[in-house]
């Protein structure tokens, strides 16, 4: 019975002496500051990583505000807001030269006409070859006749206003359907009782406008892109 106590108390020593070995080897490894000797911070793991603010979508940082909603305005029609010059105080011809000769070649394709607060506007589309641009006579007359025949043409109204633009070509050579319209009574205007479309003859193509009470002031001026011949007669 003595050697068996003798031999659990040596098997206490025993394991209490393993013990002390390994603490001792445990205070022999390396403190932090000697693992990283430049005291620097250590790096960041991928757990740290994931706590910082998510990038961009793709394409976000191209993209402004907005964008998809910023279509172009429509421009409005020249027809309606263009002004031109002023209206003269007389009634005199106004005229302008044709440029382009030999190289563009136009045709009338649509008349129209409309009503404004001071004055009617009648607008002569143009279309075909070529950069140049047309001309005009625009004047009051005693008599409206066609071109070449010279016979009378019936206008209502208590003036004419003779309209002959020149440098326009017949569709042929503009390549583009001409007008094809002939008398014009309008509705809304003041100063304009109807408009008579002739036809192109050597050059010129011409229209009537028969004005109310009379000759009343008007101008003539060109709009381009599209090409367009505007008369306004004042009320």
């Amino acid at each position: 019975m003595r050697r068996a106590r003798h031999h659990t108390t040596w098997t206490a020593a025993t394991v209490a002496a393993a013990v002390s070995l390994l603490l001792a080897g445990c205070t022999d490894e390396q403190t932090p500051d000697e693992q990283d000797p430049t005291g620097s911070s250590p790096t960041s793991t991928a757990s740290e990583t994931t706590d910082a603010s998510p990038s961009p979508t793709e394409g976000s940082a191209t993209e402004a505000p907005g964008t998809d909603d910023e279509t172009p305005a429509p421009v409005p029609s020249a027809t309606e807001s263009d002004e031109g010059p002023p209206f003269p105080t007389n009634t005199k011809p106004d005229t302008a030269e044709p440029t382009g000769e030999g190289e563009t070649f136009l045709s009338v394709t649509d008349v129209r006409v409309a009503g404004h607060d001071r004055y009617d506007r009648v607008v002569f589309d143009l279309d075909g070859k070529g950069s140049g641009r047309p001309g005009w006579r625009v004047e009051y007359v005693d008599q409206a006749t066609d071109d070449g025949s010279g016979h009378a043409v019936e206008v209502d109204g208590d003036a004419i206003l003779r309209v002959s633009l020149s440098g326009t070509a017949i569709p042929t050579d503009s390549g583009v359907e001409g007008y094809t319209g002939e008398r014009t009574e309008p509705e809304g205007t003041d100063a304009v009782d109807e408009i008579v479309y002739r036809y192109w003859f050597e050059g010129y193509t011409t229209a009537f406008l028969g004005v109310d009470e009379g000759e009343r002031p008007f101008r003539v001026f060109l709009l381009e892109n599209p090409t367009r011949v505007v008369v306004d007669v004042q009320h």
